[in-house]
C-alpha cells in the first residue's frame, strides 16, 4: 500500500483525503492469527470506522472539534492471511514510512501482537521512547505454547528492546505468576488500576516521546464485551476517557498510538466498537499535536 493511497472503503469520520496535509494517519492492522481464545479482532478496524458516523465531531471534554484538524485514513493494510511473521514485517515497513514523513501513526488492531513492529519502528526513531501500555493482560510471556509470536508476548519483546524501566503498564489483572513477578521486578508495573497511578507518573515523563497502546479489554466486559479474551474486574469507559484526558493535559510528547483487540462479533450491542471510536476521537484531539 502506498502511504498516500486514497482509501475507497469506509473511513473514520471527517478523515481527509490529503495525506500531505495530515498530521495523523489512521491505518488498520487486521490480524488475529495468534489469539489464544476467541478470534475476530481482524474485523475490528473496519467496524470501529463504520460506527464513527454516530460520533459528534465536537469533544465537550476537550472543547475541540475534529473539524479543526486534518488526518488521513489509509484503510487496512493488506496482510497475508495466516502468515504472522510476514504480516508484522508489512506493518513495520508501513509505519517506518509514516515516521519518515513526520506523521503520527494511529493504528487499529487486530490482536495485540500487531503493536510489536510499530514499537520497534517508533523506538528506532526515538531511542529515548517511553511506552504506556493500558491492558487487562500483562503480555509479558516469552512465548505461548512454544510460540514466541503471540498476542501474549509483545510487551516482553518491547522490554528486551527498550528496557523495562521505560515501560509503564496500567490496569493489568491477568497473567501468569511469572509475568506478574517479571512486571514487578522489571517494569513500572501498576496492576488493577489506571487513572490514579497514571496521574502520578505523568510528571516524570514530561518532554519524552511516548507511544500509547490500549487493549480494549482493559475495560470491564460490562463496558466492552466485544473482545477476544474478556476479563472481569476492569475499569469503566469513563475512567479510560479520563486517563486519555489526563495524558492530553500533560506535557508528554506523544508520537503514536494504537487501539487493539476489538472483536465486533462478540458484541451485538456494538458498544465495544462505539467506545473504541470515541476513544479515537479523544486521542486525535488530545494527543496529536
Amino acid at each position: 500500500m502506498k502511504l498516500d493511497q486514497k482509501y475507497s472503503g469506509n473511513v473514520f469520520i471527517l478523515s481527509s483525503d490529503d495525506y500531505a496535509a495530515s498530521r495523523a494517519v489512521i491505518y488498520g492492522m487486521p490480524m488475529d492469527y495468534t489469539v489464544s481464545f476467541r478470534p475476530g479482532s481482524r474485523f475490528g478496524p473496519s467496524r470501529v470506522r463504520e460506527v464513527s458516523i454516530g460520533l459528534e465531531e465536537y469533544s465537550p471534554y476537550l472543547d475541540k472539534s475534529l473539524e479543526e484538524m486534518t488526518y488521513f485514513d489509509a484503510g487496512d493494510l493488506l496482510l497475508p492471511f495466516g502468515n504472522a511473521g510476514r504480516s508484522l514485517e508489512v506493518i513495520g515497513e508501513y509505519v517506518r514510512g509514516l515516521l519518515a514523513d513526520g506523521k503520527f501513526p494511529f493504528g487499529l488492531g487486530g490482536e495485540h501482537l500487531v503493536s510489536w513492529p510499530v514499537i520497534q519502528e517508533v523506538y528506532a526513531k526515538y531511542p529515548d521512547l517511553a511506552l504506556i501500555h493500558i491492558d487487562a493482560h500483562a503480555d509479558l510471556r516469552e512465548s505461548y505454547e512454544g510460540e514466541p509470536l503471540s498476542h501474549s508476548t509483545p510487551v516482553r519483546k518491547a522490554a528486551a528492546l527498550m528496557g523495562g524501566k521505560n515501560i509503564y503498564q496500567f490496569g493489568i489483572r491477568s497473567g501468569s505468576r511469572e509475568e506478574f513477578q517479571f512486571g514487578r521486578e522489571n517494569i513500572n508495573f501498576y496492576p488493577f488500576e489506571v487513572l490514579e497511578p497514571l496521574r502520578k507518573v505523568l510528571p516524570e515523563l514530561a518532554g519524552r516521546p511516548v507511544y500509547l497502546t490500549i487493549d480494549i479489554d482493559v475495560l470491564d466486559p460490562s463496558c466492552a464485551p466485544g473482545t477476544g479474551t474478556a476479563e472481569a474486574g476492569g475499569i469503566t469507559s469513563k475512567e479510560l476517557l479520563a486517563a486519555i484526558h489526563a495524558m492530553a493535559a500533560s506535557e508528554l510528547n506523544f508520537v503514536g498510538a494504537d487501539i487493539v483487540e476489538v472483536a465486533p462479533a462478540y458484541d451485538p450491542t456494538e458498544q465495544t466498537q462505539i467506545v473504541a471510536s470515541k476513544l479515537m476521537r479523544e486521542i486525535l484531539l488530545g494527543l496529536v499535536k
